[in-house]
């Protein structure tokens, strides 16, 4: 029997994951185990072009306030953004809304798989369309490493 199990194990001073990759094989005829790969990775040592990517179910945004943007210029547009976000949470575009906990804008999730449809659907809000937001984009997906736990992984792009 193989078992295949990889998860995060501990984050390092600069923040970045550590992985820890192990496969044990366990023989049906007894207890015993045996370690055929034991790998510790980082972010910084994995090439992107190694690390699988999950299938995009939607797109995070984040939401900033562009710098020397006052308050009041966004609390003259915010009611319209109000409006404008309920409708795109109505019309089942925006998954989730949170505000940041720095106060300094808000994150939505918004229901596409593309940076791209996110751009657009995030083009017709008010503060956008009045340049006083900076938005972060990021795809977002099934956690990979669950998979092993079940005997695969979900899809991958």
């Amino acid at each position: 029997m193989l078992f295949k199990i990889t998860s995060v194990i501990s984050h390092n001073r600069n923040g970045l994951a550590t992985f820890l990759q192990r496969e044990i094989v366990a023989s049906p005829n007894n207890n015993q185990t045996d370690t055929i790969e034991d790998n510790l990775m980082t972010q910084e040592s994995q090439s992107p072009s190694k690390v699988p990517s999950p299938k995009t179910t939607e797109v995070m945004v984040i939401l900033t306030a562009r710098q020397g943007v006052t308050r009041q210029q966004i609390m003259n547009i915010m009611p319209a953004e109000i409006r404008a976000t309920v409708k795109l949470y109505l019309d089942g575009k925006i998954r989730q809304w949170y505000s940041r906990g720095d106060g300094r804008g808000v994150i939505f999730f918004l229901d596409t798989t593309t940076v791209d449809e996110a751009h657009a659907i995030m083009e017709t809000l008010p503060l956008t369309k009045e340049n006083l937001m900076d938005h972060e984009y990021i795809p977002v997906g099934p956690l990979l490493p669950l998979g092993s736990l079940i005997g695969g992984a979900p899809a991958q792009q």
